[in-house]
């Protein structure tokens, strides 16, 4: 018997708690949570990861929530990985600098494969979760915004050959 791991998730925009129906920023839930201390309580509950979304990020190709990330960091014992908008080395290692353990990457796996290349070489592949968020059998990229020609099974695997274990993927359409 294999045992499993729980890893709760926090969404980000604009620095507070959000949920988005099917990817859809028109049809975002806002949460009265402030995401240090829900990460705080987490950490409190016994959970040992977090998976830390920047959303603005996603969607605008820039991280915008670096301070909560390096908060929840310096004030949990949460092992936290984080993504959204990570689209230069820089700023993967500022998420890095921040006290990410790992990084989720998707918009560069499939726009620029030789620089997420460059980036499994430079931090490892266990730095990295290769983000497969899929609609209708293909990746989309851009905090779900746009579709791309990538069919799931092919990115995964493309992935797996340079040492990725870890995916995370999300069927959007559900």
């Amino acid at each position: 018997m294999s045992a499993f791991q729980i890893i709760p998730a926090i969404d980000l925009s604009e620095g507070r708690c959000i949920r988005l129906t099917k990817g859809d920023f028109a049809r975002k839930t806002v949460y009265d949570y402030d995401p240090v201390e829900l990460a705080k309580q987490f950490d409190a509950e016994g959970f040992e990861r977090l998976h830390l979304v920047d959303l603005d990020g996603a969607r605008l190709g820039k991280p915008g929530n670096f301070e909560v990330l390096d908060r929840i960091c310096a004030e949990t014992n949460l092992s936290v990985d984080f993504g959204g908008g990570l689209r230069s080395g820089e700023m993967v290692g500022e998420a890095f600098a921040c006290g990410a353990k790992q990084v989720t990457v998707g918009s560069v796996a499939v726009r620029e494969p030789k620089t997420f290349a460059k980036w499994i070489d430079r931090w490892g592949p266990a730095s990295f979760i290769l983000g497969a968020d899929a609609r209708k059998g293909k990746i989309a990229v851009a905090g779900w915004q746009e579709d791309s020609y990538m069919e799931l099974n092919e990115f995964i695997a493309r992935y797996h050959e340079l040492g990725i274990n870890s995916i995370l993927c999300t069927a959007i359409e559900r």
